[in-house]
């Protein structure tokens, strides 16, 4: 018999899918006002003090909930989210059809540790993640952590025990993480990494064709690229001791910068010619935010070892790699793991997000949308060409650069707060004068139009107050 809590939590779920259902449609039209939430005025919350200094926090605005593209603070304000977490929520808040499989699997078990036995909702994701990765890839094979630079180290050791060798190639810009190793992987800014030496070794950094050609577009960055990883043999890590290159298939903390055409094979072909593993960086780019499943099946490339995180489980804390069995089973029984890695909730929330987008369609609405967003912003970029230097990315991960030549250091920082004052959450990225568009991959066409607008009028109140 279903207890009273069972029934609650029921009731919830089916009013919430109720509600999502009606705000997606109810959105329209839009009304733009004039600067009015709180926003970066708010003050810290009680509390606040008490969480540790290391954490940036782009505001003080407590959340209470969130539906669709929107979250509520407690004081009632709401906020168009075009950051979802940073590349987190791709079904949005509060996805009915994620909620349910979440209600329902607390029902049952909550840590079924995978070091002592299986739990089905892990034993189907497998199955949901194979027919997912990339066609041709091979990729059958999968292990679970908790973040996303947990399965950047799990990848980095697949590589070393698969190959036996030590190195890694990474690019200039990357970031992979926070943690010893994966912060010694990063570089898109220095504050990742300042005052944690001494870091890793073993890690070589390769310089990416974004921060070549920036100002100059050349049509050899490939060719150069390519190039310099082949110097990079001969300078700093032989073949015998480099057991593979990781990247990101779009910058994600580096810019939201794509690649250029044909640098991912050029990639693919560097590692076949040397005996080196590829591992491709999903975790940003993962899950539909390109517009494809994963972002490197653009450019028709299969990696080694694909690492995934973010996206997969709607907000709960799932992370894993793909690779073949063959690299997978050079590794001990032992040397992989973690104690809360591949949790039944956040394997059950996965589960129900990889079958909405595997739902007939939906990358297609996420190309469409993505569409409109980046012909929304190349307007407001003809209307203001004197600041906006470029919109770039695929799918709906789009890069906003603004001309650091033009304008004063801090701007885009400033462009932001100007969006959270109207009621819209963007976040900056990089090193440059960048923001980053991030919005749910359920975003609705009117949804994208009034972030456009908000985003216009944000951007008008910088540049009056400049």
């Amino acid at each position: 018999m279903r207890s009273a809590v069972t029934k609650h939590v029921r009731r919830t779920a089916d009013a919430s899918r109720q509600h999502w259902k009606v705000s997606r449609q109810q959105w329209t039209p839009f009304h733009r006002t004039a600067s009015s939430h709180v926003g970066p005025a708010c003050q810290p919350p009680h509390g606040a003090e008490r969480i540790g200094a290391g954490i940036g926090r782009m505001s003080n605005l407590v959340f209470d909930r969130g539906q669709g593209s929107w979250v509520f603070t407690e004081s009632g304000e709401k906020y168009l989210d075009f950051a979802t977490g940073i590349g987190v929520l791709n079904l949005g808040h509060c996805h009915p059809k994620v909620m349910a499989a979440v209600h329902a699997q607390v029902d049952k078990i909550w840590h079924a540790q995978v070091n002592i036995a299986f739990h089905r909702p892990m034993l189907e994701l497998t199955d949901k993640l194979q027919k997912a990765m990339p066609s041709g890839s091979g990729l059958d094979t999968f292990l679970f952590v908790t973040s996303g630079s947990e399965a950047v180290e799990a990848a980095v050791k697949l590589a070393r025990h698969a190959t036996g060798k030590p190195n890694i190639i990474t690019f200039q810009g990357a970031y992979h993480g926070r943690t010893l190793l994966t912060m010694s992987m990063t570089s898109s800014k220095t504050i990742y990494r300042a005052g944690y030496g001494p870091h890793a070794a073993g890690i070589f950094v390769a310089p990416h064709p974004y921060y070549q050609d920036r100002n100059q577009k050349h049509s050899d960055s490939v060719k150069w690229t390519i190039e310099q990883l082949e110097v990079m043999l001969l300078q700093q890590t032989t073949v015998e001791e480099t057991a593979a290159v990781i990247i990101e298939p779009v910058l994600g903390e580096g810019g939201y910068v794509p690649p250029p055409a044909g640098l991912l094979q050029g990639i693919r072909d560097f590692c076949d010619r040397h005996g080196l593993l590829f591992i491709a960086d999903e975790v940003q780019s993962g899950f539909g935010r390109t517009g494809h499943m994963f972002a490197v099946e653009r450019d028709g490339v299969s990696p080694d070892v694909l690492v995934f995180a973010k996206g997969v489980a709607s907000g709960m804390p799932l992370a894993g790699i793909a690779s073949r069995r063959e690299l997978m089973d050079k590794q001990p029984a032992g040397s992989q793991g973690g104690t809360y890695a591949g949790n039944a909730i956040a394997c059950a929330a996965a589960n129900a997000t990889m079958d909405v987008m595997m739902e007939t369609g939906f990358l297609d609405e996420v190309q469409a949308r993505g569409k409109q967003l980046t012909e929304g912003f190349l307007a407001l970029q003809a209307t203001h060409p004197e600041v906006i230097k470029e919109v770039r990315g695929p799918g709906l991960m789009i890069g906003v650069e603004f001309d650091d030549s033009k304008v004063e250091k801090g701007f885009a920082g400033k462009v932001s707060k100007a969006c959270l004052a109207r009621g819209m959450i963007v976040l900056p990225t990089g090193i440059f004068e960048t923001l980053r568009i991030i919005p749910p991959l359920t975003v609705s066409a009117s949804e994208c139009e009034h972030g456009l607008a908000l985003f216009g009028d944000a951007l008008r109140d910088v540049l009056e107050a400049s």
